[in-house]
């Protein structure tokens, strides 16, 4: 189908109104639930909505397309966040996210393969997601594809010695069509991540690792897309977009505060988080 062109300027104002979306309607899932993680969903949301609705090729009415691009979840407790940008995308009916974690509902607590079209694989045990990129790419390779696969981890994730182990790999399989996002907000379940178990100096570990690094404000749309643009030109390594970000991005009550990693809004909360996004604006 062919689109009308818009200018880049239309493009980024189009895609903040649409992160900003997407943080609405996973506040609201969330609350509904009275379970689920805040933090990490709210902080990654610039990102994934570059992705799903600029980056990508995938079509939600063929979810199986032989040629789609692939994004794995691998910090899979931010699931509010795929479910929210498969609904708007057109996977499944929006009001479908208001049976979060409920039980009978494709919307469990992580994301499934087996229940939910668009998820491409189950995730939630941390640091497997790169492992299972590794072997898509290696895969769509092998078919002689030109399909990039998208993986995004959490800084506390990469604490995980399989990352490392599928870090060293993927540069020895020079897989060019992976690109590794890591949403850099400097908190964990357990506190601070320097505190828990330092993870840096992060570019310069994945640099000795064999990957080309992007070191971005994932906040800046502007940026997220260069960063992705310039990924796709790599040849001969993977790429990894170190992206800067803030826990709970968007509302100031949620924003840097490590207690909201996994815990919902109360309505309360939500109401204030709403008036703040500007929800109906």
């Amino acid at each position: 189908m062919t689109q009308t062109p818009i200018s880049t300027e239309e493009l980024i104002l189009f895609l903040k109104k649409q992160a900003k979306t997407v943080r609405i309607e996973i506040l609201k899932m969330l609350t509904i639930a009275g379970s689920g993680h805040t933090g990490g969903s709210l902080s990654a949301a610039d990102i994934v909505t570059a992705l799903y609705f600029y980056k990508m090729r995938h079509n939600p009415k063929d979810p199986h397309w032989r040629e789609r691009d692939r994004f794995i979840l691998s910090k899979g407790h931010a699931a509010p966040l795929l479910y929210t940008v498969l609904a708007l995308s057109g996977y499944f009916d929006m009001s479908l996210l208001t049976t979060l974690r409920k039980i009978g509902s494709p919307l469990q607590g992580h994301p499934s393969s087996t229940l939910l079209l668009g998820v491409e694989v189950s995730t939630g045990s941390l640091g497997q997601g790169l492992s299972i990129s590794n072997g898509i790419a290696i895969g769509l390779k092998m078919d002689g594809l030109s399909s990039r696969v998208y993986c995004l981890l959490g800084d506390g994730e990469i604490q995980e010695g399989q990352v490392w182990e599928a870090a060293m790999s993927a540069a020895h399989y020079r897989l060019d069509n992976l690109c590794a996002i890591i949403d850099n907000n400097g908190l964990q379940i357990d506190g601070h991540c320097h505190e828990v178990m330092a993870i840096e100096p992060i570019r310069e570990k994945w640099k000795a690792f064999g990957w080309h690094v992007i070191e971005i404000n994932g906040h800046d749309m502007e940026a997220i897309l260069s960063a992705l643009h310039a990924a796709e030109k790599v040849q001969g390594k993977p790429s990894l977009i170190l992206a800067h970000t803030v826990k709970g991005k968007g509302v100031s009550i949620f924003e840097g505060k490590v207690e909201y990693h996994g815990i919902a809004p109360t309505q309360e909360e939500l109401e204030k988080a709403l008036k703040e996004l500007g929800d109906g604006e």
